[in-house]
């Protein structure tokens, strides 16, 4: 809806949160949310690991998280961080020299729990090697592994479980002066997670990572993470995302954005706006959707698309999209630009004359930006 002014409902007043790096990219304050996503090969396998990276970055990922259990993976991690164009975040669980050798190999951000790591000594040590790499940190809290102590002071996860955790290991990395981290307080259960979200938005100026852990396969993951990051983002809370499925880490990455964009909180690619298709329609709604989506997935210029079967509604949101096709009688329909009609289209060429006026319209958009860029400088 780029040619359109922003309505004041539909802004989101995001929490102010302070800002880090995680490598190239800027997380918290001002900064785009970012998205996230995690590799499943094994780590020490480096050619698959960056295989899937790359595969990821075409998707538009912003930072990679890769798990590092083993002296092999953190040994790996050098040639994968020379090998991909995104932040890296190296995945550490108990060994405390597996985060220093991963700060060493270039992690852009040590993913952990200090109180898992060990003594105070060692957290020291892991605080040392991320000081002087430029690495930041996350601490992740998981509702599935709460430390005992306070599973026997609440009885179970909790929000308020979850949040105490949280904080006292922030506590441990602002006693030895660090202050690059961010948080996230993840669980499989959706209420559980978005209450611990909540008030850990309170309590702390850290940038927030958003997830719901283990939330299952592709449809049903979608459905969770997007009712609980969702109703998060909406309310302003959220810095960096990772929509946590059981499937290609590439989907983790599409998911991720599509959320944004319903938001308005992020503008990469086409948003394709269509009808589910009834009676009425003039073409093929969904197969025609289908084969858009595929041939418009190369484009990361923000450009909004209505596909609309028939004119009861296609006219109206194709007022509100930058290019639409509304479909009509005798085979043929309507192509919109900029929110007015364009001219007319025969059903057997539509999905060629809409591919082509899209790739136009993101050729000019892309030209334009690069000029102000330039004019800026």
């Amino acid at each position: 809806m780029s040619h359109n002014p922003i309505r004041p409902w539909r802004n989101i007043d995001r929490r102010t949160s302070r800002k880090i790096r995680v490598g190239s990219v800027e997380v918290g304050g001002d900064a785009p949310i970012a998205v996230q996503s995690m590799t499943n090969t094994l780590t020490h396998d480096a050619a698959a690991t960056i295989a899937q990276i790359l595969r990821m970055e075409e998707a538009g990922v912003d930072i990679v998280r890769v798990s590092c259990p083993d002296e092999a993976s953190t040994a790996a991690l050098n040639d994968i961080v020379r090998n991909v164009g995104v932040p890296i975040v190296a995945d550490i669980h108990f060994h405390y020299k597996r985060g220093i050798e991963a700060a060493d190999a270039g992690a852009a951000c040590l993913r952990i729990n200090p109180g898992n790591i060990g003594s105070v000594a060692r957290v020291r040590e892991v605080v040392a090697a991320a000081r002087a790499n430029g690495c930041s940190m996350r601490i992740g809290v998981n509702g599935g592994s709460l430390e005992r102590h306070l599973l026997e002071k609440y009885g179970e996860p909790c929000p308020e479980a979850m949040v105490e955790s949280a904080l006292d290991h922030a506590r441990i990395l602002d006693d030895l002066g660090f202050h690059e981290y961010k948080i996230s307080v993840k669980a499989s259960d959706m209420f559980l997670t978005v209450a611990a979200y909540h008030q850990l938005s309170e309590a702390t100026d850290a940038p927030l990572h958003l997830g719901i852990t283990e939330a299952g396969g592709l449809r049903t993951g979608t459905v969770k993470s997007s009712i609980g990051m969702g109703s998060l983002l909406w309310a302003g809370i959220g810095d960096t995302i990772r929509v946590s499925l059981s499937a290609d880490p590439v989907e983790e990455v599409k998911v991720g954005y599509e959320m944004l964009k319903s938001l308005g909180l992020r503008t990469r690619g086409v948003n394709i706006i269509a009808c589910p298709s009834c009676a009425r329609q003039g073409f093929d709604v969904i197969s025609t959707v289908e084969t858009l989506e595929k041939r418009l997935a190369h484009i990361t210029e923000p450009i909004s698309l209505s596909i609309i079967g028939c004119v009861v509604n296609g006219p109206g949101e194709a007022a509100m999209t930058d290019l639409g096709f509304t479909g009509g009688g005798a085979e043929s329909g309507m192509m919109y630009a900029a929110g007015k009609p364009n001219r007319k289209v025969g059903n057997a060429s539509m999905v060629e004359e809409i591919v082509d006026a899209v790739e136009a319209k993101a050729t000019q958009l892309r030209k334009a930006r690069e000029a102000a860029a330039v004019a800026a400088e």
